[in-house]
């Protein structure tokens, strides 16, 4: 029997399974597809920059600890399966070109500031020696914003992905890919039994951890969980020189320049179910908006373009704990665009209350029977 099983393939799922594993746990993954597949590979693997100090919100703290995580992890997944997951600290430029968006972004310097994340207002002049092909019409626009944050990092995600499966194994855990969970055997508050498509499994404790499909699975244990699909769409486009060097944030969209020439242009947002097809409107709009701040992209060719169903939650947090109704149940889900970027400082925590000791971080905030 198995100390741990994981429902759910994904980076989180995969995350808790490296780090429990690496305290000598027994821990099998299923999932009801490809591991690595779903909303986890199609990200674009941007890291803002986040501290962990204590007194910050418990998010912020979260993010933080994962920010601290990263580079640790990126190294030793390297050290363990050889594979280079696309760490590195790149930077990132913050964009407003309007009055209110220009007063966001100024709120956001002033709480970085207080966090004490590193952040430059840039002039035009500025921002053009940083990327000249950015915004040209700077100068002419008296509400266009703009601040540089060296710490902003970015990783390749399906390479990441490919590392931990891979540092996985090495580890000892147990991956079974087209396996779902279909139902549950409860008693005396705890679950005996996983009822799966390829047959029955049992573990000392549970973890779901599915994305967007954890929602009816709880309703299968008669609890509520309200994590719903958002699909985001990305589109990849070709070169074979640089055009940018950073990573562009405008809002919820953004430009990620990667080493070989390639930019990813994303994201949307929206409630789509659980079709994971990108739309040729959709994507029209992520090349409009990448043509707006770079016009140069617009003669890039398209290499090609995706989706994936990120799981949101309530309220924007996730739900990370224990199942107050069920003492050997514990949830990892709700990440929404984060999923990537926290999984490190989730899987920490979640694998610290699976082992029966303190989490680093208070996890009240992420109760998942919060209302």
């Amino acid at each position: 029997m198995y100390d741990c099983l994981i429902l759910g393939g994904g980076v989180i799922g995969l995350s808790l399974a490296y780090e429990l594993a690496g305290h000598g746990l027994r821990v099998s993954v299923i999932d009801r597809g490809a591991p690595g597949r779903q909303a986890s590979w199609a990200g674009a693997g941007i890291l803002p920059p986040a501290t962990n100090r204590p007194g910050d919100p418990p998010e912020l703290r979260l993010a933080g600890l994962s920010h601290e995580l990263h580079a640790q992890w990126a190294a030793d997944l390297r050290e363990l399966t050889g594979i280079d997951n696309g760490y590195r600290r790149c930077g990132g430029i913050y964009i407003a070109r309007d009055a209110q968006a220009a007063g966001q972004l100024d709120q956001q310097m002033t709480d970085w500031h207080r966090r004490d994340v590193r952040v430059e207002p840039l002039t035009a002049e500025a921002l053009h020696r940083l990327e000249p092909s950015l915004l040209p019409e700077f100068d002419d626009e008296p509400n266009i914003a703009a601040c540089h944050v060296p710490d902003e990092c970015q990783i390749r995600n399906p390479r990441h992905l490919k590392a931990l499966l891979m540092a996985c194994a090495r580890r000892g855990v147990s991956i079974e890919a087209g396996v779902a969970a279909e139902d549950f055997q409860v008693r005396g508050g705890r679950i005996e039994r996983v009822f799966t498509s390829a047959g029955p499994l049992q573990a000392g404790s549970i973890c779901l951890a599915c994305g967007s499909w954890s929602a009816s699975l709880a309703r299968r244990l008669q609890l509520s969980l309200p994590v719903r699909p958002v699909r985001g769409q990305i589109v990849l486009l070709a070169s074979d020189r640089p055009v940018l060097s950073k990573i562009i944030n405008e809002g919820s969209r953004y430009l990620v320049p990667r080493p070989d020439g390639r930019i990813l242009i994303g994201s949307t947002e929206e409630e789509a179910g659980f079709d994971a097809r990108p739309t040729a409107e959709g994507i029209a709009a992520l090349v409009d908006f990448g043509r707006s701040l770079a016009p140069a992209l617009g003669q890039m060719p398209i290499e090609r373009s995706w989706a994936g169903l990120r799981p949101g939650s309530a309220d924007g947090r996730p739900y990370l704990g224990r199942a107050a109704e069920l003492e050997n149940l514990y949830i990892a889900t709700g990440h929404f665009r984060s999923g990537l970027q926290l999984a490190p400082a989730t899987a920490r925590v979640v694998g610290e209350l699976i082992r029966g000791e303190k989490p680093s971080i208070d996890l009240a905030a992420f109760d998942p029977q919060r209302r």
